[in-house]
């Protein structure tokens, strides 16, 4: 069940203040009379709150996420058209959706709002926070939490948004931006620029899978085995890019972009080796061997500068979209690490409290 808090006020890393602050959240599991069991899920992009239909393998009694023992608390982003504040959401002050003027929220922003809902709802210690793509950017920065963040699970994500993921950020935005019903961000919501966002997902889909991946699965063959006919490929990313128009909206998705380009667990805090090395966190850093977009290299950067970190290998086809593909191996992973290393310091006798 979809749960909507309201903040009273929440400030910006870049000045601006909203109110009436709209938070989206769901949970499975129960928080314990101590409040330190919550284990924190943080979605991708284009993800949202219903974190069982795209990672139910990990989510339940005996899995890596174990709701028997523990609280799983999946929260929606800024941004997001999925019920958190976003440019969709209405300006108590104008009565009007905010639209293009919606202010550029961080990764850091949605992070700071997601602890004030914590807060509210009696969270006093999160086991963990876990999360790929851009739900691993928040779980990196959750670790400036200090104490009140026991462990880290950072999956398929890198110190901080390269050169190469802003360029097909950029390159996607800029599809979106070619559309003539893009009107600068202030479309008529009746007549958003459908073919734009279609476009972008096109393009991200790419990045999101391997050459390996496509070729197995496409090949050079066409629709029907017809030689006139589109290819199979062209067919796949033409429905992909439907299918994100159905359900998203294209001031959100520009602004989630820029969100993640945002990713610098180092920007105004120093150095990154000296940054990391504050991070004492124990964490299991997730790489995808074949992920062209966040490549592996990254996470092994991350894992040899984190003082306390052990590093945990995908070794599939897929691409980036491995850690929602590859759920029974990462269940395993996350489970293994969680039993070693978080388990023994959390209680779970006391399950009394809900949290809503």
């Amino acid at each position: 069940m979809l749960y909507i808090e309201v903040i009273p006020e929440f400030a910006f890393e870049e000045g601006t203040v909203l109110y009436e602050v709209p938070v989206a959240y769901q949970t499975w599991g129960v928080l314990n009379e101590a409040g330190d069991n919550a284990i924190v899920v943080c979605h991708a992009l284009t993800g949202n709150t219903e974190a069982v239909d795209w990672w139910g393998g990990l989510i339940g009694p005996g899995r890596g996420l174990d709701t028997e023992h523990y609280c799983v608390i999946c929260i929606n982003v800024i941004g997001s058209p999925y019920g958190t504040v976003s440019p969709l959401s209405v300006n108590p002050r104008t009565g009007r959706p905010y639209g293009a003027d919606f202010p550029q929220a961080t990764i850091r922003d949605t992070v700071a709002l997601h602890r004030r809902l914590l807060d509210r709802l009696g969270v006093r210690q999160v086991a963990f926070a876990v999360g790929g793509s851009m739900g691993g950017m928040q779980v990196l920065e959750w670790a400036f939490y200090g104490d009140f963040v026991r462990g880290l699970v950072p999956m398929g994500v890198g110190i901080r948004h390269s050169a190469w993921c802003i360029g097909w950020s950029e390159a996607q935005r800029q599809a979106i931006y070619a559309d003539p019903r893009w009107q600068g961000g202030r479309y008529d919501p009746g007549d958003p620029p459908r073919a734009g966002l279609a476009t972008a997902r096109m393009i991200a889909m790419i990045s999101y899978r391997s050459f390996a991946s496509f070729q197995e699965r496409f090949g050079r063959t066409r629709i029907d085995g017809a030689a006139d006919a589109p290819f199979n490929v062209e067919s796949y990313l033409h429905h992909q890019g439907g299918k994100l128009v159905d359900r998203f909206d294209a001031n959100c998705y520009v602004h989630l972009t820029r969100q993640m380009d945002s990713h610098d667990v180092a920007r105004g805090r120093g150095a990154y080796p000296e940054v990391l090395r504050r991070i004492t966190q124990p964490a299991l850093v997730v790489g995808i061997a074949s992920d062209i977009l966040y490549p592996l290299a990254e996470q092994q950067e991350l894992a040899r500068h984190l003082p306390n970190a052990e590093l945990s290998i995908l070794e599939a086809p897929h691409g980036h979209d491995a850690f929602l593909i590859e759920l029974d191996t990462l269940s395993e992973q996350v489970q293994a690490w969680r039993i070693s290393t978080i388990d023994p310091h959390v209680l779970v006798s006391a399950q009394t409290t809900v949290v809503h």
